[in-house]
């Protein structure tokens, strides 16, 4: 991260490859050449500060939507008007999307609803948004604007409310999510003792968000770096459990990020969720509470019961037969779960090698098919499915042998067994 010097002045980020960019230049290059300002805001210049990869890119600008559609065609690119009671118009360059947003003040609120006019005066603009780092702009020259004091806040890794806390809440209470989500992701130390104490406040507003924006930030949020801490936080405020129906097993969530961490794996968000709901009852609410979609929610029904096979204390056959079953994924997950719930180490050896073991085992195919009953004289019809089935439960059963010769004899002992 680059370094504030004595007072506090955020360095150029002249030269930065995503400012230089063809596809950056010719957003701003093409509202520059109308008369109008343009700047990069937000996270891709709070995220080129701290020395991370920046992905989106959104633009500020004193143009007025028309103006943005009317200038783009002009430089030969695509303008999409996603947002333009809000100012947004969504310039397409070089393939890439630039979300591009006319300066606004927001004249009146109604949660989420707001009714903005727009204006000229970028220290306005920042006034609206919703935390000090978050409000930095960056010229096409790579100079860095910061009117409400983020630049310093981004150093002390300090996530700050611009202005009164409380307001800015009121305005989106969605913001109480995106306060945790980036405590957790860019803060360092407790929360904001002024931010934490109007979301505590203020937690009642979460009831009126919709369950696909809580689903959305929650997943961010389950995601960042310092989630433990920060969920333990929010478990104590009551505020898990509002979300989730769950007062929140930080425990078990700590020992997966423990285990995550030591198997050198990137966090999964929808498995943390699963550990941080605790029991199957919470596990079993979660899908319709937050919505999810149909494979998340399918993903989390397989935890609700635990199964031996992710216990390395049994026999491997049984890991095998489960891999077989229901495949990878659910196994990995199965694991990672059962072993969090438990008291092992997380570098524990036996967990780890059982948790590996789709790495040094593949999945065999089932060696025997219809076609091959028929071949030996079975007239098609149910019985051909009672006999594959009944070989591929033993087939399990003996640990999927590939002998040849036994398994032939076994599916010979079958077709006769269901002839007699």
């Amino acid at each position: 991260m680059a370094r504030a010097d004595g007072n506090q002045r955020p360095p150029s980020l002249a030269g930065a490859s995503w400012l230089t960019a063809a596809s950056t230049r010719a957003v701003l290059d093409a509202i520059a050449q109308g008369g109008f300002q343009a700047r990069v805001v937000g996270g891709a210049v709070r995220d080129a500060l701290l020395g991370v990869p920046v992905k989106d890119i959104d633009v500020a600008t004193t143009a007025v939507p028309q103006d943005v559609i009317r200038l783009a065609a002009a430089a030969g690119l695509g303008a999409v008007p996603t947002g333009l009671t809000h100012g947004t118009v969504t310039v397409i360059s070089d393939h890439r999307p630039f979300e591009v947003t006319t300066l606004r003040r927001d004249i009146e609120t109604f949660g989420r609803q707001v009714r903005v006019t727009f204006t000229t005066d970028w220290s306005e603009d920042a006034a609206r948004r919703d935390f000090t780092l978050n409000a930095l702009y960056c010229d096409a020259d790579g100079t860095v604007h910061d009117p409400v004091g983020g630049y310093p806040d981004l150093v002390a890794r300090r996530v700050r409310f611009i202005g009164d806390a409380e307001a800015r809440i009121r305005e989106d209470y969605l913001r109480i999510l995106r306060f945790f989500r980036f405590t957790a992701a860019y803060g360092a130390g407790p929360p904001d003792a002024d931010g934490l104490a109007a979301s505590i406040a203020l937690a009642a507003g979460l009831d009126q968000l919709s369950a696909e924006r809580v689903r959305a930030e929650l997943l961010r949020l389950l995601a960042a770096p310092r989630v433990v801490e920060i969920a333990a936080v929010m478990a104590e405020a009551g505020l898990i459990e509002r979300l989730i129906g769950a007062r929140g097993d930080i425990a078990t969530l700590r020992r997966l990020v423990d285990i995550e961490r030591a198997l050198g794996r990137d966090g999964d968000p929808l498995l943390r969720l699963a550990a941080l709901a605790g029991g199957s009852r919470h596990l079993t609410a979660l899908g319709a509470r937050l919505r999810l979609s149909n494979a998340e929610s399918e993903r989390l029904a397989r935890l609700v019961l635990p199964d031996p096979a992710f216990d390395p204390a049994t026999d491997e056959s049984e890991a095998r037969a489960f891999l077989y079953r229901f495949g990878v994924e659910a196994f990995r997950d199965g694991v990672l779960l059962a072993w969090a719930r438990g008291d092992a180490a997380a570098d524990h050896s036996r967990w780890r090698d059982r948790f590996l073991l789709p790495a040094r085992w593949t999945v065999p195919e089932l060696p025997v098919r219809g076609a091959d009953l028929v071949a030996r004289g079975l007239a098609q019809g149910p019985a051909i499915g009672r006999i594959v089935r009944a070989f591929e439960d033993w087939w399990i059963a003996e640990d999927f042998p590939q002998d040849e010769v036994r398994l032939a004899r076994a599916l010979s002992d079958l077709v006769k067994a269901n002839r007699n």
